[in-house]
């Protein structure tokens, strides 16, 4: 995972705000993003929640998280 760039997009949210990371954003695979996420649902991230319904996607028949919304901590 690109940790600077986690950490910079969290940086950027004000402190309540919902925002979106994806895949994408941070340079990962959508397999090992999936695996991040639900850690993040379990345990929380770095300064923000997991809220609402993560988006996924099928690859090879498994339903994976690409994308996951978060609500940065006050």
């Amino acid at each position: 995972m690109n940790k600077e760039a986690l950490e910079a997009i969290v940086a950027r949210q004000k402190p309540g705000a919902k925002f979106v990371v994806s895949a994408e954003m941070l340079g990962m695979n959508v397999v090992d993003f999936d695996l991040q996420a639900k850690r993040w649902a379990e345990e929380n991230g770095p300064g923000f929640t997991t809220t609402g319904v993560p988006f996924r996607k099928v690859i090879d028949g498994q339903f994976l998280i690409q994308r996951l919304t978060l609500l940065k901590n006050t």
